[in-house]
């Protein structure tokens, strides 16, 4: 699944370090604003240790991660909305990701310039939700006018409609983003197809010095308090704690992350996060050729999963075999498993579980 997160903030926050250790780049970020100009991508495993746990039990060549799209997305000012700095530009690139990682910087540093002169994560973050929220406001009157044209016609779900939506451009145009909104379930499922961009989930980066590892400090304890009433995520790293990892092969990493009092890089959580924060979970397949974890949304039916195979497999969908990584320990292998009574066979209601290891006959 093509889906992707965009790593935005004011610019020297930390931005191109975490992406470049993230997608284990060895280029430096440069010490001014603006340094990424086009938005760079990067495809980012997701760390599974239960590949590894299959893999025990089913040898094979080769084991293939999940993987999440980061895009590194060049800072934005204040003004954005009305053109400064990269203005449209920015905007445009964010409005195409499906999620947002927010960076902000908990951290001083004198020898890393702030845009606005202080280290003040709070007023970052209303700089960029206001930035969003009033690029966003032109969208909402669009849907606004329309909506109260199709209210006129004395329609009741006309009526609902124009109701929500005037509440969210009333909101936006306070500054405030659309995801921060009271509503109902079914309110922000409807709001998440406007297409607006304070509407994407947002996972929150507090970039902290290299002393507040692992728990953070005074700015990230302010972050994590508005994570918590935005329903948002946030994950505490230190951008440069996290390029020299990148740099280590992963048998020389223990040390280091030791000393920090991690146990295994940031990186990983965030990008276990992002995958949570788009709604993701992974499914099996295992075979003497590889091991894969493939990514479906939560909810999935059988024939969905099956097409993210090959799409052909959807529409061919015959039935599944299915069994647990717990089951794989327990019984060794598929034939134990299968003598055991543990292989299931599901059909096409069948909802799809967060680690199932799966076969699929399909009549393609």
């Amino acid at each position: 699944m093509a889906l992707s997160v965009g790593i935005v903030g004011l610019p020297n926050v930390g931005k191109s370090t975490v992406f470049n250790a993230l997608t284990a780049g060895k280029a430096e970020a440069a010490n001014y604003p603006f340094c990424t100009i086009d938005p760079n991508v990067g495809v980012v495993p997701v760390p599974d240790p239960r590949l590894q746990r299959i893999q025990k039990h089913i040898p094979t060549q080769k084991v293939i991660p999940a993987i999440v799209e980061i895009v590194d997305i060049a800072g934005l000012v204040k003004g954005a909305s009305e053109g400064e700095g990269l203005g449209n530009k920015f905007l445009a690139n964010i409005r195409e990701t499906n999620a947002i990682l927010m960076m902000v910087r908990c951290f001083e540093d004198p020898n890393v310039i702030h845009v606005a002169g202080s280290v003040e994560p709070m007023r970052d973050i209303e700089i960029i939700d206001l930035e969003l929220a009033l690029s966003d406001v032109e969208s909402a009157e669009r849907r606004l006018k329309k909506a109260q044209g199709a209210a006129k016609t004395g329609n009741k779900e006309g009526k609902t409609e124009l109701a929500l939506i005037e509440k969210v451009a009333a909101h936006l145009n306070a500054g405030k983003a659309a995801r921060s909104l009271d509503l109902t379930d079914d309110q922000r499922k409807e709001v998440g197809t406007w297409g607006l961009i304070t509407a994407k989930p947002v996972l929150y980066c507090c970039n902290v010095g290299e002393g507040d590892l692992p728990k953070g400090n005074k700015w990230s304890d302010l972050v994590a308090e508005r994570a918590t009433k935005e329903r948002a995520g946030v994950v505490i790293l230190c951008g440069k704690v996290e390029a020299e990892l990148a740099e280590l092969a992963e048998s020389d990493r223990a040390d280091l992350l030791g000393s920090y009092g991690l146990t295994e890089p940031a990186l990983a959580t965030l990008a276990r996060e992002c995958y949570r924060l788009l709604g993701l979970q992974s499914y099996f397949t295992a075979g003497e050729k590889e091991i894969r974890a493939w990514t479906i949304r939560k909810g999935a039916l059988g024939p969905e999963a099956a097409g993210v195979i090959h799409t052909d497999f959807e529409k061919s969908f015959i039935r599944a075999q299915v069994y647990s990584v717990g089951d794989l320990e327990q019984f060794g292998n598929e034939a134990g498993i299968k003598s055991a009574g543990k292989l299931r066979i599901e059909g096409k209601e069948y909802v799809v579980q967060d680690g199932d290891v799966m076969h699929f006959l399909t009549s393609a």
